[in-house]
């Protein structure tokens, strides 16, 4: 079998509606959209959520809280995760996505102090918690913000 011997199967490629191409075509004048109404004006029928003039649902329902459209979502990793990788004495967020520890790096990478550190290693991120780089400290390491 070869590519250009492939072929759909009988009856799944439809032609396709052209509505508006002149009487012959079975499809002219109102264009399969009858006389008048709403349904044949442009941009006619009705919004999504409407619901037959009863109040609709999203407007009926309470609203509560508040959502921070400038706030910074990070990506985190502990040190544990970080201790996986072998041999690179400096991290950086390059290296947590080329190792597959983070898939995103989002608005930045926080460490996190979950695990425990047992060799000296330089660390890039753009935040720390305290557990973390007091850990890093005390291993020998550098935090280092970017």
């Amino acid at each position: 079998m070869r590519i250009e011997n492939l072929s759909p199967s009988s009856g799944s490629n439809k032609k396709v509606k052209r509505v508006g191409r002149g009487i012959g075509s079975g499809h002219g004048k109102t264009s399969c959209k009858g006389h008048k109404g709403q349904k044949a004006r442009s941009g006619g029928g009705k919004g999504a959520g409407f619901e037959g003039g009863q109040m609709p649902l999203q407007r009926r329902l309470p609203k509560r809280g508040f959502k921070n459209c400038f706030a910074k979502e990070y990506a985190t990793v502990n040190l544990k995760d970080i201790m996986r990788i072998e041999g690179v004495d400096v991290i950086t967020p390059d290296v947590l996505l080329e190792n597959g520890i983070i898939k995103n790096p989002m608005d930045g990478v926080k460490i996190l102090g979950g695990g425990e550190i047992t060799r000296p290693i330089t660390i890039k991120a753009s935040g720390f918690s305290s557990a973390a780089s007091s850990k890093i400290a005390a291993a020998g390491g550098k935090a280092e913000k970017i």
